[in-house]
This record gives C-alpha cells, sequence and structure tokens, in this order.
C-alpha cells in the first residue's frame, strides 16, 4: 500500500462507537471524519470524498441502508457496514445496495480494523496498472489504465470490490473461479467463510453489466463450483 494517509468517514449514532473506532483507527496511522446520522453522512461523502466509510445501519434522519444507496449514486467509496449481531437481512440489504463488507456489534476493534485494511488493500491493488491496458468482449469494454467500465458505449459505476472481481474474472476467462479463491484474492485473509460476499458482489455485477441479469451472458454459474466469465462472440 502507498504511503499516503487515508480518510475514513465513520458514522454511527452511538458516540461510544464513534470514539472507540476513531481511538483505533487514528492509532493506526488513519485520519478520522465523523458524522452521527445518515443524513450527514452522505454530505460528508460528498464534500469530503473520503477513502472508506464506516456506517452504521441503525441511525436517525436518515438510516444506513438508505445513506449507503444514496452515497452510491455519486461515489464507489468502500463502504464497511455496522450492523446488530441479529440482523441478518440488514447484511444481505447492505451487500446489495453497494456495501462491500459488514461488522457485527459488538465488534472486536481488531477484527474492524483488519476489515479497513482489507477494503483500503482492495482500493490500492485495483490502481495498479496490467501490462493489457484495455478489454473488449460483446457490448462490455474495460479500461484497465483508468480503470473505466462502458456496457454498449455507456460509463457505468463499480465499487473497488466490483472492479477487481470482474477484472479478476476477465483475467482468467473461461476458467471456473470457485468462491475460495476470489475470497482470498479479492477480499483478503479472515474470508474464508464468507461466501454470501462472493454471491452478493456477483449478484451487483450482473445487474450492472448483463442485459438480462436473470439470464447472464458474462459471467455464468457452475453449480456446486463456482463462476465463470464468458466473453461473447463479436
Amino acid at each position: 500500500m502507498n504511503d499516503r494517509i487515508f480518510k475514513i468517514l465513520i458514522v454511527d449514532d452511538e458516540p461510544r462507537y464513534v470514539q472507540a473506532v476513531r481511538v483505533n483507527l487514528i492509532a493506526s496511522g488513519y485520519q478520522v471524519i465523523s458524522a452521527h446520522n445518515g443524513q450527514a453522512a452522505v454530505d460528508l461523502a460528498a464534500s469530503e470524498s473520503p477513502d472508506l466509510v464506516i456506517l452504521d445501519v441503525r441511525m436517525p434522519v436518515l438510516d444506513g441502508l438508505s445513506a449507503c444507496k444514496r452515497i452510491r449514486e455519486f461515489s464507489a467509496v468502500p463502504i464497511i457496514m455496522l450492523t446488530a449481531m441479529a440482523s441478518d437481512m440488514d447484511k444481505v440489504k447492505g451487500l446489495d445496495l453497494g456495501a462491500d463488507d459488514y461488522v457485527t456489534k459488538p465488534f472486536n476493534p481488531e477484527e474492524l480494523l483488519a476489515r479497513v485494511r482489507s477494503a483500503l488493500r482492495r482500493v490500492d491493488t485495483s490502481e495498479r496498472p496490467l501490462s493489457q491496458e484495455s478489454y473488449s468482449t460483446g457490448d462490455l469494454r474495460i479500461d484497465f489504465v483508468q480503470q473505466r467500465v462502458f456496457m454498449a458505449g455507456e460509463e457505468i459505476t463499480l465499487t473497488p470490490t466490483e472492479y477487481r472481481l470482474l477484472r479478476e474474472m476477465v483475467m482468467h476467462a473461461r476458467r471456473v473461479m470457485v468462491p475460495a479463491y476470489l475470497l482470498e484474492n479479492i477480499w483478503g485473509p479472515g474470508y474464508e467463510t464468507d461466501q454470501h460476499l462472493v454471491w452478493q458482489a456477483i449478484h451487483r455485477l450482473r445487474k450492472k453489466i448483463e442485459p438480462d441479469p436473470n439470464d447472464p451472458q458474462y459471467i455464468l454459474t457452475r453449480p456446486g463450483m463456482g463462476y465463470v466469465f464468458e466473453p461473447q462472440m463479436d
């Protein structure tokens, strides 16, 4: 990872969580800004351009899920959701709305720091250039130099996780990519049991690049095995 100082936005209506996370992040060398409701989170995400957002689900004014959706309208910044232990639906909804990861409350500070490092590592490694400058198949075109993705000539916005996942699959086209491999190479160590992260990211990618997400042409499922990127006949 490079030497620049990453700016992290913490959003939670419970001051004790904000303070605990702030102290640990600052001690780890990050710059920290904070908000206490979803609307303030959206405003700060727009004005401060943080490198990462840590966003609680249950908040006043605008809840975390709605804030996540609003942020995704203008930014691909990595988002880690904070969810209550029993709120599995919140996790699914958050990932489906574009969150990159989640941590369950109450959480171990070291676990959150590990997730932060992993999310920022995905941003950092997605910025490394490939020897191949671009890739095209069917209506899909990827500019690896500028990290831009186009469908039928129209640019689409991907999160860093979605971009890395698509890039990994394209570079291994027609090979079966098992979830364990994708978790290790896209999300990093510590995610071995979180296969739903792969499913949700694939689901989001299909909605963005497939003409019909229910009948995918590019990202195919191999039941019991994994996923395959299938180039299209031009």
